[in-house]
């Protein structure tokens, strides 16, 4: 439980390049599919934690995110690589802010939390991406 909390808050991360052992790829950091599905779970993640009546849905955000660390491997970044990106400081703030820009162009005003959770209500009753990832009470 603790690694998903974990990978949900690094969906909050901002990305930062990592060394990578072959020329021919990008950094993991600029592989926009990992990247935005980062952000996805940490947009679910911070709706969890701060609206009432919204929970999350664990299982999944833990099935999502296998499949985005198996797509990472697949495009042959290892296993050292992604935790790299995801214990970057840096990197979190740059996903963070990407995250609440991302949600501002959806009505969110980061200042005002009843916003972000009409917007998590919403995503849940769309069953979008983001909605997926979170269940009503």
């Amino acid at each position: 439980m603790r690694f998903i909390l974990t990978v949900a808050t690094a969906a909050s991360l901002a990305l930062t390049p990592v060394a990578s052992a072959a020329n021919s790829r990008p950094p993991l950091s600029e592989v926009k599919e990992i990247t935005d599905g980062i952000m996805v779970l940490g947009i679910a993640n911070t709706i969890r934690r701060k609206c009432d009546g919204i929970s999350g849905r664990m299982v999944r955000g833990w099935s999502y995110v296998q499949k985005l660390k198996a797509r990472a491997n697949e495009l042959g970044y290892s296993d050292a690589e992604i935790r790299a990106l995801l214990s970057d400081k840096e990197a979190e703030k740059r996903l963070v802010e990407q995250g609440l820009a991302f949600v501002e162009t959806k009505g969110v005003d980061r200042n005002d939390p009843a916003t972000l959770c009409a917007y998590g209500r919403e995503e849940i009753k769309k069953s979008s991406l983001i909605g997926s990832f979170l269940r009503a009470n």
